[in-house]
């Protein structure tokens, strides 16, 4: 806590326990020069035995007492965090809407143990690939973008359906994953996928260069999700879809862990992407196969 002369307003410091004791022992010692330049203006008086009032000297000089001793006891407590720092978007200045969701796929990833969590039957995107493929409906010479590709459970898959003369960007944080899908391509003879990893708050792929881009389990880990979306319609043609699956965020009827993981509920998904310019396709009508996720389709207008 730092004491300002005047009418200066206090910043947030930590007490200094040393400066209270001074403080303190100068109570004691009839000093008149407190911490930081606070003056005290009193005297020692002599017990008194009289059950009449105190002098006001004697007044001041409790009053000074006690709030030294109550600053002693503070000191544990009385502590002001610094600021929290703002994690911010470096493109475009977009405040992150949560901080460390990626935070598991820093440093050095094992792919494997990703592979055990993301391609189970337990997961049920996993085991609804096929019906979630075929409600996407991917073209032959279609141009895909899996974002957040991940092991690439449906990067391959996207890749045979595009066939020779369409494309499939895997696009992801994570340059190890990429690494895991290369060699997945390469062994299922996939020439047509293209790697490219992205960065928290862009997809990193050329204007107008793909007709659909695919965001499964994926965009709950945006941080930054306005300004992601935005490289991903510049990226999209014109009539382009954007296909999202995600967790149902329902309060009391989610599990604890989709409540506490995911950020946002469908409606407030549709939300954001309508106030970027997406049209909602199907009156965000559910699929009957999925019931712990969501699939919604969104197109950019011609």
């Amino acid at each position: 806590m730092h004491f300002a002369r005047g009418r200066r307003a206090t910043e947030g410091l930590l007490l200094d326990l040393s400066a209270v004791r001074a403080a303190y022992q100068s109570v004691l010692s009839g000093q008149s020069r407190g911490p930081e330049g606070l003056t005290f203006r009193f005297a020692l008086a002599p017990a008194r035995r009289s059950n009449g009032p105190r002098p006001a000297r004697v007044r001041r000089i409790h009053g000074i007492v006690h709030w030294a001793a109550a600053a002693l006891l503070l000191v544990g407590a009385c502590r002001t965090a610094e600021p929290e720092s703002i994690r911010q978007s470096p493109r475009t200045g977009e405040r992150s809407v949560r901080p460390g969701i990626n935070d598991p796929y820093a440093g050095d990833v094992d792919v494997e143990q990703w592979l055990g969590r993301f391609e189970v039957e337990s997961r049920e995107i996993a085991r609804h690939r096929d019906d979630i493929l075929e409600a996407v409906s991917p073209q032959l010479g279609m141009e895909v973008a899996d974002i957040g590709a991940g092991t690439g459970l449906f990067t391959i898959p996207f890749a045979q359906r595009v066939g020779p003369d369409g494309r499939v960007y895997a696009v992801d944080l994570v340059p190890k994953f990429l690494e895991h899908i290369r060699q997945r391509a390469t062994n299922a003879g996939s020439a047509n996928v293209e790697f490219v990893q992205c960065t928290e708050d862009s997809v990193g792929l050329p204007r107008e260069s793909i007709d659909l881009a695919f965001i499964c389990d994926t965009y709950h880990h945006f941080e930054f999700p306005r300004s992601t979306m935005t490289s991903v319609r510049e990226a999209l043609r014109s009539g382009g879809r954007v296909v999202i699956v995600d967790f149902e965020r329902i309060e009391g009827h989610s599990r604890p862990w989709v409540l506490e993981h995911v950020r946002a509920p469908k409606e407030t998904v549709i939300q954001e992407m309508q106030s970027l310019g997406f049209e909602l396709m199907d009156n965000g009508r559910a699929v009957d196969f999925l019931e712990e996720n969501y699939l919604v389709q969104f197109r950019k207008p011609r």
